[in-house]
C-alpha cells in the first residue's frame, strides 16, 4: 500500500523563528513560504524552502498553513489583509499559529479562520531559533482532537516536547502566557545579577560559569548571560528582538489583571524591557536589556 504523500506546508514569516521552522519542516514536507524582506526570502531559498509572493501564494496549494510572525496585528494581516493567506485557505485546510498574540485575540482569530471553512491549531512554541532548526522546540497546543491530528506530524518535526494542554484555541496562548511571565523574570534577574557584578568590578562573563554552578542557575542565566557580556562588546547576535519581551509581558500584564492575580515581579521585568525598548534597544537581542542597568560606560 501505497504510503499518502505529506502534506504540503505554507510557512508565512520568516523571522527569527519562523525561517528555522521552514528549513526543518522542508527536510521533510514540501514547504512554501512568504516572506516580505527580501533578504529573509533569500536566506529561505538558500535553506532549500520555496517561496512566493504572497500569503495566499503560499496558502493556495497548501493544506497546513503555519503563521510565524511577531504580534496579532501581524497575524490578522497575513490572514485577511489584502492578498492574504485566507484568500488560499479551503475547507479541512489548518491554520497553526505559533506566535505569541494572547488569549481573546488567538479565540478572536480562530473564529475568523473557521468562517472560511478552515480550523485553527492553536500551538505557540518556545526555544529560540537555534533549537527551532533543531526540531528541539516547546510547542503547547490548544485545539480539538481531529484539528490536531491533522497537524501532528508537522508539530513532531519541530518539538522536542509536544503538550497538548486544552481543547480549544488559546489554551495554549494561556499556557505560552505563563511561560513568558517565567522567562521574562528571569532574562531580568539575570540582567540585574550580571550588571551588579560589573558595577562591582567583576567580569560579567567570568560571572556566568561561576552563578551557573549552584542554586542560581536558570536556563535563561546560561543562554542570556554570555550574550549579555557581549553586548559591552560589539553586541551580541540578534536571537531574540527586546522589543518580542515588550509584547509578551504586555499580554502577561493584561492576561493577570483579566484573572485578578497581582503580578508584582512581572510588571517590574516588564517596566525594564519597557525602559530599554524607549531608549532604542528594541531591535536588539533581548540580552542587551543589561545596559540599561549598567551602561556601556562605566566610571570606576
Amino acid at each position: 500500500m501505497t504510503e499518502p504523500a505529506p502534506a504540503r506546508i505554507a510557512v508565512i514569516g520568516l523571522g527569527a523563528m519562523g525561517l528555522p521552522m521552514a528549513a526543518r519542516l522542508a527536510g521533510k514536507f514540501p514547504v512554501v513560504a512568504f516572506e516580505p524582506d527580501p533578504a529573509r526570502a533569500a536566506l529561505a531559498t538558500e535553506a532549500g524552502v520555496s517561496t512566493a509572493a504572497s500569503p495566499a501564494e503560499a496558502a493556495r496549494h497548501a493544506s497546513v498553513v503555519l503563521v510565524a510572525v511577531r504580534d496579532a496585528a501581524q497575524v490578522r494581516a497575513a490572514l485577511f489583509g489584502p492578498d492574504g493567506a485566507a484568500e488560499g485557505l479551503g475547507a479541512g485546510d489548518t491554520v497553526v499559529l505559533t506566535s505569541t498574540i494572547g488569549l481573546d485575540a488567538a479565540r478572536d482569530i480562530a473564529d475568523a479562520v473557521e468562517r472560511t471553512g478552515a480550523r485553527l491549531v492553536d500551538a505557540p512554541v518556545s526555544g529560540g531559533p537555534v533549537r527551532a532548526g533543531q526540531g528541539d522546540l516547546l510547542v503547547v497546543v490548544g485545539a480539538r482532537p481531529e484539528d490536531r491530528e491533522a497537524v501532528e506530524p508537522a508539530l513532531r518535526r519541530l518539538a522536542s516536547t509536544l503538550t497538548v494542554v486544552g481543547d480549544r484555541p488559546g489554551d495554549g496562548q494561556i499556557v505560552k502566557t505563563v511561560n513568558q511571565l517565567l522567562a521574562g523574570v528571569h532574562i531580568a534577574a539575570a540582567a540585574e545579577a550580571l550588571a551588579l557584578s560589573r558595577e562591582l568590578g567583576l567580569d560579567p562573563a567570568a560571572m556566568v560559569p561561576v552563578l551557573s554552578s549552584g542554586a542560581a542557575a536558570s536556563f535563561m542565566l546560561g543562554d542570556r548571560g554570555p550574550r549579555m557580556a557581549e553586548a559591552y562588546a560589539d553586541g551580541a547576535e540578534v536571537r531574540s528582538r527586546l522589543d518580542i519581551f515588550v509584547k509578551d509581558l504586555g499580554i502577561v500584564a493584561d492576561l493577570a489583571r483579566t484573572a485578578g492575580v497581582a503580578t508584582p515581579v512581572a510588571s517590574a521585568a516588564e517596566q525594564l524591557f519597557r525602559l530599554a525598548d524607549r531608549s532604542g534597544l528594541g531591535a536588539r537581542d533581548d540580552s542587551s536589556v543589561v545596559t540599561v542597568l549598567s551602561p556601556r560606560e562605566v566610571d570606576r
